[in-house]
């Protein structure tokens, strides 16, 4: 199933994972599959190997097992900074044989230590290059406080316009932990005429290294509510967890309450945060 069909329905919940280290092996994934699994996920998405090898398969036989062996639907990651138009025809191919039909669309993070391909330096040459290429449902990312390497908000929903016009057919958002920010980029969107469906990203944040990571890759403005609450607990390890789950349910509640299309939870790789996030999200909807 086309995973943007799902918002015609419903408010959508949905899952992100990533594969293991080269030096784990895959089979520590299913452990974590079985436990989602439970609860309910529209689509789980697979994030991409790092370095951006063609032949980096743990993402398509993960995938593969969301969709043929666990009956979920599954999305697979492709960033195309990496790749040549040979190798993203490999993978698609391998998408196409294991009945996978919903595509992450990137450009990808530029690793200084790796010379780009060439073929693809937007994610917008590659939205229309996999159009050409197969009838996969495509998504792409969004960024409510603008791309970090933007020069402004007009340009960044300008480039993502040239996006979805391209064949982008749903949005999943960058983190955030303003919901102000999704609220005005929202608007930003519609005015550009933007109209397909928008998942509001959602990382429920754990420990202070994480924070900091946020920080310097992605540009995550830290509300004072936030930092106040990571100030307080940040040397009791699981006080910080729990207070990360309860900031994570209070975003996404007043995100459901506003009539949000949906919500991507990045999980990494936590079912315990996952399960604590939907139990508690789902009883306060159902009060």
């Amino acid at each position: 199933m086309k995973t943007a069909e799902l918002f015609k329905i419903k408010q959508v919940l949905s899952f992100e994972i990533f594969p293991p280290k080269r030096t784990a092996s895959i089979d520590t994934m299913y452990s974590t599959l079985d436990e989602l699994k439970d609860l309910h996920p529209d689509f789980i998405s697979v994030t991409y190997g790092a370095g951006g090898s063609a032949n980096n398969n743990a993402t398509l036989e993960i995938a593969s097992a969301i969709k043929n062996s666990y009956g979920m639907e599954s999305v697979a990651h492709l960033p195309g900074i990496n790749l040549s138009q040979e190798d993203v025809l490999f993978l698609l191919n391998g998408l196409k044989r294991n009945g996978i039909e919903n595509i992450l669309a990137l450009r990808g993070d530029i690793n200084p230590d790796i010379k780009p391909c060439g073929d693809f330096k937007y994610a917008s040459e590659l939205v229309s290059f996999i159009k050409e290429h197969g009838n996969f449902n495509i998504i792409s990312a969004c960024y409510p406080e603008g791309h970090p390497e933007s020069n402004s908000m007009i340009n960044d929903i300008r480039n993502l316009k040239h996006k979805v016009d391209a064949g982008t057919d749903q949005l999943i958002t960058q983190l955030f932990l303003d919901n102000s920010y999704y609220y005005a980029f929202q608007e930003r969107a519609a005015i550009a005429g933007i109209d397909v469906p928008i998942e509001a990203g959602i990382m429920p944040v754990v420990n202070k290294k994480q924070i900091e990571r946020m920080v310097t890759l992605c540009g995550v403005n830290l509300p004072k509510k936030f930092v106040r609450m990571m100030e307080r607990y940040e040397d009791n390890p699981i006080a910080m967890r729990d207070a990360g789950i309860a900031y994570a349910v209070d975003q996404i509640v007043d995100l459901f309450a506003q009539g949000v299309d949906g919500i991507h939870l990045y999980t990494m790789n936590n079912p315990y945060i996952a399960q604590k996030i939907y139990e508690a999200v789902y009883r306060l909807l159902a009060a």
